[in-house]
């Protein structure tokens, strides 16, 4: 999981990002970033009820996505805001290297645009 620091802790910071942020969108997934003046990276994943009704199955989404976001923070460690907005279910049951794999192509993608 990641850890409590590198993420909002206020919704006025994610209101922020939505406003003054860039966009990479892909079938799965969208990417709004923004660089920040803290000095630390912050990341927020989204997942709406409309992509699933249970909060069992928005969660399982969710734990899967900042646990892959872990695994791949320490190459990206540049003070940015990233918000994930997750649009398919299939988040869910994708093989756990394909949604790394998809997340740092975002985050490459997200260094190559700023």
């Amino acid at each position: 999981m990641l850890s409590h620091r590198y993420r909002f802790h206020s919704r006025g910071g994610v209101r922020y990002v939505y406003q003054k942020g860039k966009t990479i969108r892909t079938p799965n997934f969208s990417l709004i970033y923004t660089p920040n003046t803290r000095g630390k990276l912050r990341v927020a994943v989204v997942v709406s009820k409309k992509v699933l009704k249970t909060a069992v199955g928005r969660n399982r989404i969710r734990r899967r996505v900042y646990e892959a976001i872990r695994l791949e923070l320490p190459a990206y460690r540049k003070p940015v805001d990233y918000i994930f907005v997750i649009y398919s279910q299939s988040v869910r049951t994708m093989p756990f290297s394909e949604l790394r794999r998809h997340i740092r192509e975002l985050l490459d993608r997200s260094i190559i645009n700023p």
